[in-house]
């Protein structure tokens, strides 16, 4: 069989058989890809002194306006004193508002402003161009088989967090 082959076991199940070289390219493919994918908001969050810890954390309180401070340290996994200090300072440029919880007041709720949705709409706006185009390339097969990838490469903790996501979608 020939290398990175598919074989068909004895009970019909697709094994798919990768060398280690091919492995190393996909890791590499990875690296570039992400380079990519960061590059357009990385030079964005310059212009207003901003780095990804920023961009993650509009990103995530956008996906779920009012989450609290401690859902957003889960879903980042980063520490309470990394946290507070991009916190801080989207909360003092008027990017992000926090409310104190209506049925519990030690808890801190996250909202984008018009501002911080503005940003997070520039930033993901171009994500998405250069997702659409390479799934464009792909094609519909190619995107189901990506996506199953990254889902099974998620440690289980984060996928739940994933998944999540998805059903608020629903």
């Amino acid at each position: 069989m020939a290398e990175g082959a598919i074989a068909t076991s004895q009970s019909g199940e697709s094994l798919l058989f990768l060398t280690d070289e091919q492995i190393r390219k996909g890791v590499e493919a990875m690296y570039f890809a992400y380079r990519g994918f960061t590059a357009d908001p990385d030079r964005i969050l310059h212009q207003y002194g901003y780095g990804r810890a920023h961009h993650r954390a509009i990103h995530f309180i956008n996906r779920s306006q009012g989450m609290t401070v401690n859902n957003l340290l889960s879903v980042l996994g980063v520490t309470k004193q990394s946290l507070n200090r991009v916190l801080r300072t989207l909360i003092e440029d008027g990017l992000v508002e926090s409310r104190i919880g209506k049925r519990d007041k030690r808890e801190r709720h996250l909202f984008l402003t018009e501002t911080g949705g503005k940003l997070e709409r520039e930033l993901s706006g171009a994500q998405r161009a250069r997702m659409r185009a390479a799934y464009r390339v792909a094609g519909p097969e190619a995107v189901a088989g990506f996506r199953q990838v990254l889902e099974a490469m998620m440690d289980p903790e984060l996928r739940r967090h994933f998944n999540t996501l998805k059903d608020n979608e629903a």
